[in-house]
């Protein structure tokens, strides 16, 4: 797979799991600790993201 290819695959990746926590907030019963983890996971995706991009700038 190539660094653009796996660059694509996160960022789909992180708008899957946005729409997620999206799903899980609108819901009245929602999990504090499943938000807690949604958002770490696309928080790691952003932050593999941001250093992906910027070896692939140099």
């Amino acid at each position: 797979m190539t660094v653009q290819a796996h660059i694509a695959s996160l960022e789909k990746k992180h708008v899957a799991l946005e729409e997620e926590l999206q799903s899980i907030l609108a819901s009245p019963s929602s999990d504090d600790r499943e938000i807690a983890e949604i958002k770490r996971r696309k928080l790691r995706l952003k932050d593999e993201l941001q250093r992906l991009k910027a070896s692939t700038r140099h």
